[in-house]
């Protein structure tokens, strides 16, 4: 009973996305992205992504929500000198050490252990009715890309001299997605959790300790 509830819950999700494609630019060709230093960023490697401006708050974070203790769902964290956990980028069809590139679908996963059993892959949740977000959640499935796995998808955008993180996956052609910008809706207790939006959360990335 429980299998098929997540089943029809899952086809739901997927309907959703797939019912609009709104225009998102990208550049003609894709160009790698670069962390804070200038060095290209390079899959598998860790990073933290953070607001381009000081004074916005921390870094790109885990933790749960009043409804939901697992999977854990993505914030920002409020403590401006946190730089959140790190994350691994992983483009569609590329091996480790393999430049990110703009415009070029790819999976991001949390590299921190946590308590629940589900994967840290970002994934578009199921859309909350309640206060009308798309937010973005954990539990997606790395790679097999393809329409059963279109909410894990996301990609990179240059912003000015920064960048934003938009859902419009490509890896699907027969699929109609809804094409956003990832941005931050604060909730009832002034905690930030990242959401599908029309305003963009603009950020840049810092090379993690390998240790």
């Amino acid at each position: 009973m429980k299998s098929s509830i997540l089943l029809m819950a899952s086809f739901f999700l997927l309907a959703a996305l797939m019912t609009t494609k709104l225009p998102v630019s990208f550049a003609a060709s894709p160009v790698p992205v670069t962390d804070v230093d200038s060095t290209p960023l390079r899959s598998g490697l860790k990073y933290f992504i953070l607001p381009s401006v000081s004074g916005n708050g921390g870094g790109v974070a885990l933790d749960r929500t009043k409804t939901k203790k697992c999977p854990l769902s993505v914030f920002q964290d409020d403590y401006e000198l946190s730089k959140g956990l790190s994350v691994v980028f992983l483009p569609v069809s590329a091996k480790p050490g393999y430049t990110v590139q703009t415009a070029t679908d790819l999976n991001i996963e949390f590299t921190a252990e946590t308590a629940c059993d589900e994967a840290t892959v970002w994934k578009v949740e199921s859309y909350d009715d309640d206060v009308k977000q798309w937010f973005i959640g954990t539990g997606g499935i790395e790679g097999k890309p393809g329409p059963r796995t279109v909410e894990n998808w996301f990609k990179i955008a240059k912003f000015g001299g920064n960048y934003k993180i938009v859902y419009c996956p490509s890896v699907c052609k027969s699929c109609k997605v809804t094409c956003k910008d990832v941005g931050i809706y604060e909730d009832e207790d002034g905690k930030k959790r990242l959401a599908l939006s029309d305003d963009p959360m603009i950020v840049k990335f810092m090379k993690a300790p390998t240790h």
